[in-house]
């Protein structure tokens, strides 16, 4: 069997050893659009994270059998073209939960007490200048008893609420804005009117793109920080910025935009005020979920080949 990696740098050098015992295995660190077919050239299975597979693509791979994405989201394959031409697809869920939460929560506590400014006044050399033995320029607040709203309450959402209760804040979870709520629930505004932070960890659709525009912002208490790693597009980000910027809010934290990566031009990786924190994408990546994301993939192919269904879409 001849396996194909189009985009193996998304895998941070991880070892490919249980994916290269099921076959004969080709990596690419990199696949642009234009070379995504003579990459994929006589491969029986393809693994890829986000270089795109259409319709185009598949009608050209004779041997292909199965695509691997070595992710959650499948935007980037045509699961119609792969029923159609009877291509097998699957993906990996769950693996990266304890990287995103544990990032979440950096973010927020670093926001909270504003680390990263007194990180940045040390080694600038502010602390050696302090007339007492600590520097107390900048608040630095707890997480207990805050209101914590999650907007999203699937597996993410659910983890991040129990570590946001291990900190002694009170969680809410918000309804869909514009249905009816649920038990256990918060109507979506009440849950931002009320909220000191706010995480969002629900999927990008055509329901929530822009679901936070400048309209939530200003509803959101002026002391309040928000937080998003889940996907770019569900914040709109101009308005964020015009919030940051005028202080509408106290802070935010992201992980994710709309286009990756970062264009020149984008209005949250031009801000230069010390209440946003943006980070490159990266709160799925800690080693270990890596580690776990290959070994699923592996696991896929194994099951595929024994004809079980295993995390398949298709």
């Amino acid at each position: 069997m001849k396996i194909t990696i189009l985009d193996n740098a998304t895998l941070a050098k991880t070892s490919l050893d249980c994916i290269a015992q099921l076959g004969e295995l080709t990596v690419h660190e990199l696949t642009s659009a234009e070379q995504v077919v003579a990459h994929s050239k006589n491969a029986d299975v393809l693994i890829t994270n986000k270089a795109v597979v259409n319709r185009e693509t598949m009608s050209q791979l004779k041997s292909l059998k199965l695509i691997c994405v070595s992710a959650t989201g499948t935007n980037n394959v045509d699961l119609v073209a792969a029923k159609e031409l009877g291509i097998a697809v699957t993906n990996v869920a769950g693996y990266s939960t304890p990287s995103v939460v544990q990032h979440t929560f950096s973010l927020i506590t670093n926001l909270l007490g504003n680390t990263h400014r007194y990180q940045a006044d040390c080694q600038q050399g502010a602390w050696q200048k302090s007339e007492m033995f600590c520097r107390l320029d900048y608040s630095f607040n707890d997480l207990q008893d805050k209101t914590f709203a999650i907007i999203g309450g699937g597996t993410l959402g659910s983890a991040v609420a129990t570590v946001a209760s291990a900190f002694g804040a009170n969680v809410i979870t918000a309804e869909r804005k514009g249905t009816q709520c649920r038990e256990g629930r918060i109507p979506f505004e009440q849950a931002i009117k009320t909220a000191d932070i706010i995480s969002v960890h629900c999927p990008l659709t055509d329901e929530t793109r822009d679901l936070i525009t400048l309209n939530e912002l200003k509803m959101m208490k002026p002391s309040s920080i928000i937080i998003n790693t889940a996907r770019g597009g569900i914040i709109n980000e101009a308005d964020l910025a015009t919030a940051l910027e005028q202080n509408l809010i106290a802070g935010a934290g992201v992980d994710v935009l709309t286009k990756e990566p970062a264009e020149l031009t984008n209005p949250l990786a031009n801000y230069k005020g010390n209440n946003l924190l943006l980070t490159p994408h990266i709160a799925w990546a800690s080693t270990e979920s890596i580690v776990r994301l290959v070994n699923e993939v592996s696991l896929n192919i194994m099951a595929f080949t024994q004809q079980q269904s295993r995390n398949r879409l298709v």
